[in-house]
């Protein structure tokens, strides 16, 4: 079984680096920090606690950080809420690495029962809790959920990067996911590519940012994209984005049948991008001063 190393965050917790897409699993600014403010914040789940349920969608479920920020929140603020849970993840040894006690530390006793479960068992049922972890390709898996007709009050889209990993930010399976998003439920991820937000453009959803308050660099705009059906409760794109929507960067990836391969689903993007017409990603950068 895969060993994982434990990474520090600035904020005191942790995550893994994965040797196979050359990523760290969290922002290095806080693990922890980012589950919240981009996921349980950027969802709404504090507002979605008072009801009876909740169902969130967790895709690339990782070390759990997600989940369990959303788990804490909700019960925090409700404690009867029944919560369910799908978490989608490719690589069962992750979410078993996390469960050691120095990365489970940072969460109540309650929560850390619960990864475990899900951990060695992929399911947990409790009185408020169902709970399942799906392995394998999160393309299979979401196609299973959109069968079920399972609907998410919160979809939490946190895959390593579109260049590590465009099999995960399609057009194709951003659509699958929209069909797994409940009619007032909310959409976050961290990426802000204009290639991301144009497939949940092609889904059918509205896009909000995330901003970043006092930015000291030009480069960084946007902390993330928020996607839902109606736009009312989104901050909406700044000029600069939506310009940024216009031009090759924003050229989606492709996964016709949703099941082609990284490389493959790599070239036909850079194939169309190099035909494209539209602006340079360069000349809006320099447009707007953007180093």
């Amino acid at each position: 079984m895969t060993t994982w190393i434990p990474q520090p965050t600035q904020d005191g917790s942790y995550t893994f680096l994965s040797a196979e897409f050359g990523e760290t699993f969290h922002t290095i600014l806080g693990a922890k920090t980012e589950a919240f403010q981009k996921f349980v914040e950027g969802t709404d789940l504090l507002e979605k606690a008072q009801r009876p349920t909740v169902r969130l969608l967790d895709i690339c479920y990782g070390l759990g950080y997600n989940t369990a920020a959303a788990l804490e929140s909700i019960w925090r603020i409700h404690p009867n809420c029944r919560v369910e849970i799908y978490g989608l993840e490719l690589d069962a040894t992750v979410p078993v690495g996390a469960v050691v006690p120095e990365l489970l530390s940072c969460w109540s006793d309650q929560v850390q029962n619960i990864l475990r479960d899900l951990a060695h068992n992929h399911t947990c049922q409790q009185e408020n809790l169902s709970a399942h972890l799906l392995i394998g390709d999160a393309r299979q898996g979401i196609q299973r959920l959109v069968q079920q007709n399972f609907e998410a009050d919160a979809i939490f889209l946190d895959p390593f990067s579109p260049r590590r990993c465009p099999q995960l930010w399609t057009v194709e399976f951003l659509g699958a996911v929209a069909k797994c998003l409940a009619t007032d439920g909310k959409l976050s991820t961290y990426s802000r590519s204009a290639a991301v937000r144009t497939a949940l453009l092609a889904a059918g959803l509205c896009l909000g940012t995330i901003p970043i308050e006092n930015s000291p660099v030009s480069h960084e705009w946007s902390q993330g994209t928020v996607a839902a059906w109606c736009s009312d409760t989104l901050l909406p794109l700044s000029p600069m984005e939506q310009e940024h929507l216009q031009t090759r960067a924003a050229i989606p990836y492709r996964d016709p049948d949703l099941s082609q391969g990284m490389e493959a689903i790599a070239l036909r993007h850079t194939q169309e991008q190099a035909q494209s017409q539209c602006e340079s990603t360069s000349s809006w950068r320099r447009r707007w001063g953007i180093g």
